[in-house]
């Protein structure tokens, strides 16, 4: 007979509610208080530099666009069997909702989307990503909640007395169903619910990112930092927490000599962080607009 444990996670057997015809998907709404908290503390620094309150609505703009696409893109384009081999349906790959979404991607394409909008307001780049990377990695944290509300990218099992609840889960349907396949290749036979626990890897990734928030942002007033090196101890600190939260999972990904995809990433993103934060530790830019000047050498600071 099977011990019952003392102590474990639940997840929600629903993920999808309706008002009316209308779907409401809780992976959706994770986002978008992700977005909400992210663009909250981005205004409270950018007024602290001096950056105009509608500037900043509208470099964020294009930066949420283009990483919502970017990010979609990169979980596409690095696991492409979800949707292109023979059974599944390609336009699955358009519904963000579902879940779904790269932060490399998101990163890279939301950079590139900041840049179209600072430099159409004449912003420079490396200050805006300092004063709004925590309030993004806070987004992050956030975010990781859809997971859990998916019941999806949780780890192996554990007996540990936080260990993860997990159902199948119809992802179309928003519900959790008996006779179908968990998001770590578990089949459920009559149950709905999976046997045994599992590490919750959504869990510490969200605590991860909130707690790297907050060191970015005590870093940011305690030390005077070079411009753009606080963002680069955002990709050093990030991927750091990645890397060993990833050898935990144990959901579908694609492996490279061993390691799976997302940790070549994160070993190679860290190296260019510790090359940037290097880059960067003699630039100083204090104004938020390139027509102001306040450029100056961080070592003429005694």
């Amino acid at each position: 007979m099977t011990e019952k444990p003392l102590a474990y996670l639940p997840s929600p057997a629903q993920s999808v509610w309706h008002l009316g015809p209308l779907p409401i998907h809780a992976y959706a709404l994770c986002i978008v208080a992700g977005i909400a908290v992210a663009l909250r503390v981005a205004a409270n620094r950018w007024r602290t530099v001096g950056g105009r309150e509608g500037d900043l609505w509208d470099v964020s703009g294009w930066a949420i666009v283009f990483g919502i696409i970017g990010g979609r893109l990169y979980h596409v384009i690095s696991d492409p069997e979800l949707y292109f081999k023979h059974g599944e349906h390609p336009l699955n790959a358009l519904k963000i909702w579902d879940g779904g979404l790269g932060i490399w991607g998101a990163v890279a394409l939301g950079g590139l989307g900041a840049w179209i909008g600072c430099h159409r307001k004449g912003i420079r780049l490396s200050v805006f990503a300092d004063v709004v990377i925590p309030g993004v990695v806070a987004a992050q944290g956030l975010g990781r909640w859809g997971n859990w509300f998916n019941n999806e990218l949780y780890g192996g099992p554990t007996s540990l007395p936080w260990g993860l609840r997990v159902h199948c889960l119809d992802i179309i349907t928003g519900h959790a169903t008996p006779f179908g396949t968990a998001d770590g290749g578990q089949v459920c036979h009559s149950s709905a619910t999976v046997a045994g626990l599992f590490q919750p890897t959504f869990l510490y990734e969200s605590v991860w990112d909130i707690s790297l928030a907050l060191i970015l942002i005590w870093v940011s007033r305690r030390w005077r930092l070079g411009s753009g090196q606080l963002f680069a101890l955002y990709v050093m600190g990030y991927t750091a927490g990645r890397g060993w939260i990833e050898a935990l999972r144990h959901d579908h990904a694609n492996h490279i000599l061993g390691l799976r995809l997302n940790d070549w990433t994160s070993i190679i993103v860290f190296l260019l962080g510790i090359a940037m934060f290097a880059w960067r530790r003699r630039i100083r830019h204090d104004a938020p607009y390139i027509s102001e000047r306040s450029e100056e050498p961080v070592s003429a600071k005694t």
